[in-house]
């Protein structure tokens, strides 16, 4: 009996799975640590978003916009850094995160101009959560939403 029954893959088609996981692979692998990224940056807009809404708020309640020096005082990192307390003027403000932080926040304020009423502040958010030396960087002011400041790409 010559007519046998053909079991399993041949070689030729094992290659070509092989080569179809692989490409598959390179495509996948760095989309996905784009995406975590992207993910581990993602806390910087919503916290630069909250120091503006109590930075306003505070405003609203004492009449003056208050500077708060840049917090942690790590450069920022792929590891997270421990918050700390934070400085004196987050907490006058009454800001702290829920944990560990990604970034380093600051807020800077401009003095009235003669004239005009109140003054202005600048919310600023740094990260550099993939460590290659460039910081993606979010600001926000009295009349700005969070916006970010580099090219997408940027993490």
């Amino acid at each position: 009996m010559l007519n046998k029954l053909k079991r399993g893959f041949t070689l030729v088609e094992l290659m070509i799975v092989v080569a179809i996981i692989g490409i598959l692979a390179a495509i996948a692998i760095p989309n996905f640590v784009e995406m975590q990224y992207r993910a581990k940056r993602a806390e910087i807009p919503s916290n630069v978003k909250a120091i503006k809404d109590v930075e306003m708020a505070y405003d609203a309640e004492y009449n003056v916009f208050l500077t708060a020096t840049s917090h942690p005082t790590s450069s920022p990192d792929k590891k997270p850094a421990q918050w700390q307390g934070g400085n004196s003027s987050f907490q006058t403000l009454g800001w702290q995160p829920d944990g560990d932080v990604r970034g380093r926040y600051a807020v800077t304020t401009t003095a009235p101009s003669s004239g005009t009423p109140g003054g202005d502040f600048v919310v600023t958010g740094i990260c550099d959560v993939d460590a290659d030396g460039v910081v993606a960087t979010y600001t926000a002011t009295k009349s700005i939403n969070t916006a970010f400041a580099n090219n997408n790409d940027t993490y």
